[in-house]
This record gives structure tokens, sequence and C-alpha cells, in this order.
């Protein structure tokens, strides 16, 4: 895994997709998908009246994750941004928004507009073990095995 900056990967910095909300319910961390846009350096969701997501957003320290992981290869991206949410109320700007925004997978969930400047950004690269050696249990403990089959006194790391 290394160290990936959205900034400087523009490739990797989608504009539009799902992901996923992070936010406080009832003092506990909790996470919701959602579609969103990435609209300059803020993300913008829609959700429902009346959700816990919608309260917990507004106004709120939220976090926004999205990835993008290939199981089979074991590379791709993972990124963390967080910042205050609020509710977009400018009229000139929902019409904006909406035209961009991509649809929600629920119905009824366009009723409120969040927007998230993002204030903290990291990421990793996920990357494959390419010529990496990967020492074995045996190598680990000096030549010990599972079940006490090395050497005396040996410790398996």
């Amino acid at each position: 895994m290394s160290n990936l900056g959205l900034r400087r990967v523009p490739g990797e910095r989608q504009r539009a997709g799902t992901g996923g909300v992070i936010f406080i319910d009832a003092a506990l961390p909790a996470a919701q998908p959602v579609t969103f846009l990435l609209d300059g350096e803020e993300v913008v969701f829609r959700t429902r009246n009346g959700s816990k997501l919608a309260a917990a957003s507004r106004n709120a320290v939220v976090g926004f994750e999205v990835d993008e992981i290939d199981t089979v290869t074991r590379t791709g991206w993972s990124v963390l941004g967080i910042g205050e949410a609020y509710e977009v109320l400018d009229p000139t700007r929902l019409d904006d928004l909406a035209v961009r925004m991509p649809a929600p997978w629920a119905a009824d969930h366009d009723t409120h507009t969040i927007s998230l400047p993002l204030q903290q950004l990291t990421g990793r690269r996920l990357v494959p073990l390419v010529d990496r050696h990967v020492p074995s249990m045996t190598e680990r403990s000096g030549g010990a095995t599972p079940g006490g089959g090395g050497p005396a006194g040996a410790v398996l790391g």
C-alpha cells in the first residue's frame, strides 16, 4: 500500500459515482452509500427528507469515502475526505446541480442536497506485491513451524 494524493492522480479522481458518507448517529459511527458528484472541491449528494443522514450531515463534520479495488489483481485505490457538510439552498446552484447529479439509487432520496467541502483528504493506492519477497512462517520464525516442530525456544512471528 502506498500513500495517494488525490490531487496528484487526476485519472483516479472520480467526478460522479457511488461512495459512502460516514456520520454520527446516536453517538455511534454510521455509514451510508450515496450517489455523488464532485463539484470543484466539494462532494455533493442527495438524501430524503427525515432521513438520519440528512439530519446528521447538516452543519456537521462528516467523512466521505470512495474506492475502486480489483480483488483479482489486488490493486486499486481508496480516498477519504473530511469536512463540515451543509445543505445547498441557493436555487441557482440547485438547478445547476440537478442537471449534473447522478440519479439516486433509492426512490425519493433527492429532497435535500448536501455539499461537503473537502477540508482534509487522504488516500491509499494498493499496488501488487511484484518482486517483493514475503517471508514464510518458517523464515520468520527461524525454522520453527506451527505446532512446535522447530528448534526449541523458537518464537513464531
